[in-house]
Formats: C-alpha cells, structure tokens, sequence
C-alpha cells in the first residue's frame, strides 16, 4: 500500500503542530511547511526520517509553488493538504485600521490557501484522489467588532472552499474546512498573560465552559482529511464548544449548569 504525504503549513507550532503530529501517527509521511524553517526542519526531525520540515512564505506565489513541487519530488505524492498558516490582525476601530495591515492579513490567510489549493491540485487531480482542509474560523460566521480583515479572510476561505469543492468532486478531490473557535495556543497564552485577551470570559460565553485544545482540533482536521469522510466535501465544520451555535443570555449557561428552571421547562 502506498504511504499517504500530507503537507501541513504553519505546521511548527499551535494547530499546525498537532496536526502535523496526528497525521504523523495515523501513517501520513507529512511535509511541514513554516515562514519559520529552522523551527520547520526541527520539527520535522521530531517526527522522524520520513517527514520533511520547509520554509516557506505561503502568500508568496512563487514559493507556493516550489514547495509543492519540492514535496513532489522528495515524496512522489500529494494525498492531504490542510492550509493552517494564518497570523493575527491588529485590533482596533475600523476607521484607524490601516489598507497595508488589512492586505497582510489578507495574503496569509486567503491568498495563501489559494496558492498552495492551486499548486497541489494538479497532482491529487492527476492521481484521482485527495483531500484539502482549509482553516476558518467562528470569525467567518459571525461579527467580532475590530476584527475585519481576519473575519473578511476567514469568510473568504468558506465561501472558496465551497467552490473549490464543487469543481473539484468528479476529480476525487474533496475540500473541507474546520472552523474552530477560541484555541488555548502559546500564542493566546502570551496574550492572555499580556492582557490582551480575557480567557474567563471567553470560557463564560462557550457552552462547554472552556476553549478547545490545539490536539482537539487536529483530530477533526484529520476526519476530513480522512477516508472516514469519504462522502464529505464542500463543508464548513465547526469546533468552536458550541459558541456559534449559543443564542440565549450567557447567564443560561449558568442556570443549566445549576439544574434550574428556565420558564416552564427544567433544564
């Protein structure tokens, strides 16, 4: 049986790591591409001799594609691409934001999905089969004030991923996206202890009272990289601990917790 290649991008730490490290272990040889190759390559060697660390700036057309195609060469095959690599957007009113700093997010995150969709296509179109996995976000699905450009990119991936999949199908080619919510990452660590971000009110407003693990979302991103989803492609899947999904005055969450009455019915 031939082994399954996956190419994970920001793969050296948070989301990217976890799921480089779940692919690794379900038998994916898995290329990890990072703007960090230094930490890329250690990363890499952390998995073991038949895993591949790189660099590379995915916003950047032409890097794109010589790392697909460096993929091709030292692994014969493209089975998964799951486009991580993504950066944080400056907060703030919307009429201080600046263009270059919302075009930055933008190259990241959406520019950079549809460079390395468009680079890898061809060889899983080629072999009849594969699988891309996009990351979204509840910023796609809902307003966050001060967060345009994350939330216009995020958006954009959901609706490109739903075109992608509806071309690509008859080819073999599913495409999918996860769109998490909070992630207890180091990066949301240094923001928490900078104060940047308020981690207990987030864990009020999420349903399950707290964020996701990094390892919790590699574990949906490898089910639709899997043939476990064989059937899936066009879909946004969410693991946000049920936060898009939460309608009622937070203090609901309290009161179910609590074994109250809410009105007539016991919750």
């Amino acid at each position: 049986m031939t082994e399954r290649v996956a190419i994970v991008t920001g793969a050296a730490a948070g989301i990217g790591w976890a799921t480089a490290r779940k692919l690794a272990s379900s038998g994916h040889r898995v290329a990890l591409v990072d703007l960090d190759s230094r930490l890329a390559e250690v990363r890499a060697a952390e998995l073991g001799p038949t895993h591949l660390g790189l660099g590379c700036d995915v916003g950047q057309e032409a890097e794109g594609s010589v790392t697909v195609q460096r993929v091709l060469e030292r692994m014969g095959r493209i089975d998964v691409l799951v486009n991580n690599a993504g950066i944080g957007d400056p907060a703030g009113p919307t009429v201080e934001q600046s263009l270059a700093a919302f075009d930055r997010v933008l190259r990241v995150h959406l520019h950079g999905t549809f460079l390395m969709s468009r680079a890898a296509a061809p060889s899983m179109l080629a072999q009849g089969s594969g699988a891309i996995v996009n990351l979204c976000s509840i910023a796609a699905l809902a307003g966050i004030p001060s967060r345009n450009a994350y939330g216009a990119a995020k958006a954009g991936i959901a609706a490109m991923t739903r075109s992608m999949a509806c071309e690509w199908a008859r080819g073999g080619l599913r495409v999918n996206a996860i769109a998490p919510g909070y992630v207890r990452t180091a990066l949301v660590d240094d923001l928490i202890a900078k104060g940047a971000l308020d981690a207990h009110a987030i864990e009020r407003r999420t349903p399950m009272g707290r964020m996701a693990r990094p390892e919790e979302i590699a574990e949906a991103i490898a089910f639709l990289a899997s043939a476990a989803a064989s059937f899936v492609t066009g879909a946004v899947l969410t693991a946000d601990g049920g936060w898009s999904a939460f309608g009622a005055p937070e203090a609901a969450l309290e009161t179910w917790c609590e074994g109250q009455v809410i009105g007539t019915r016991p919750v």
